[in-house]
């Protein structure tokens, strides 16, 4: 299950910024239902990447979960996919599984109508810049925050 993999996200995201990506605690337990949902949406993406090889069991190298968001009413784009987690296990970087999974869910949103996908990384993530960029994204906002 990717409920592990959810836990490292959180602890990454904390060492790279603890005041924007803080967890409530139990992140996976609090994950886990919006996850069940997500993959039993038929306008949600929810991807697994299997490292098996040679017909062995299972290994799973990582996962995608998108959804599909609304725009507010003042712009053109009605609706947009949006990639919230994006997770390959460490032992399985740099072989491809990340750009795999972004390709297919931009591949699916397009299936389901859906023809704007949007993402988002933290300023200091240059490697999933980088691979978001090789994808064929582009940057086109900056968030900002100020704690008070």
């Amino acid at each position: 299950m990717a409920l592990p993999m959810v836990e490292k996200i959180v602890a990454f995201h904390e060492v790279l910024d603890l005041s924007r990506f803080a967890s409530r605690g139990n992140p996976s337990a609090r994950y886990h239902d919006w996850l069940v949902e997500r993959s039993a949406d038929p306008r949600s993406v929810f991807l697994v990447a299997d490292a098996a090889s040679n017909g062995g069991a299972p290994q799973l190298a990582g996962f995608l979960v998108a959804t599909v968001m609304r725009e507010i009413p003042i712009y053109k784009t009605v609706e947009y996919g949006f990639i919230h987690d994006l997770w390959v296990e460490e032992g399985f970087r740099n072989e491809g599984y990340a750009r795999q999974m972004v390709m297919l869910a931009v591949e699916k949103f397009h299936e389901i109508g859906v023809d704007q996908v949007r993402l988002d990384t933290a300023w200091s993530n240059q490697a999933a810049q980088g691979l978001f960029k090789s994808c064929g994204f582009r940057p086109t906002n900056i968030e900002w925050l100020i704690e008070q």
